[in-house]
């Protein structure tokens, strides 16, 4: 019987739930394992603080945050989940969920730019770009991609030169059209 409907929000929509649960499956890992794992005080407070930020996305729901807890306690030199072991898991988590839904054909950015640049862009500038160098890589040339790309406004210039255009645009992070189709 189909009575009531209701939308139970997700990890990333519940942040007061992560620090229990984080606590929970510390203590499930070492009943599993019959080990004794600890976070050092820092470690803990800088855990919590990316995991119930904007950053964390929590895709996953708890899949993430289980496996989260059981990389940092089985690379937890001598049982103790130290600063170093949770930059390293919230570094891969930042990857793993910067790739998800976003790049349409592979890691479009995670290839062309450098990661502080990444970590700079807006989500609206980071979906143009992964847009224009997906064309870019599709194309022979600067001119046909910009022609594909400036494809409406051209018709509206008295001399459109869209490869210029496009060489200002990729310019401005840092990029070629030679660094772009090598890749």
């Amino acid at each position: 019987i189909d009575l009531w409907t209701y939308r139970l929000p997700g990890l990333a929509d519940r942040v007061e739930d992560i620090e229990p649960n984080l606590d929970y499956e510390l203590n499930r890992y070492m009943l599993r394992n019959n080990l004794y794992v600890q976070f050092s005080a820092e470690a803990r407070e800088e855990f919590l603080r990316f995991a119930t930020s904007k950053q964390a996305k929590w895709s996953a729901n708890f899949r993430d945050l289980i496996g989260a807890v059981t990389r940092m306690a089985t690379l937890a030199p001598g049982g103790r989940i130290t600063e170093e072991v949770v930059q390293a898991e919230t570094e891969s988590l930042r990857k793993k969920w910067s790739t998800d839904g976003r790049a349409p054909k592979g890691q479009t950015l995670t290839v062309s730019l450098p990661r502080e640049l990444m970590d700079q862009l807006d989500d609206f500038d980071r979906v143009q770009l992964e847009f224009v160098l997906t064309i870019c890589r599709e194309c022979r040339s600067l001119s046909e991609a910009g022609r594909r790309l400036y494809a409406v406004s051209r018709s509206k210039r008295k001399t459109p030169n869209d490869a210029d255009r496009l060489r200002k645009y990729l310019a401005r992070f840092g990029l070629s059209w030679e660094e772009v189709v090598a890749d």
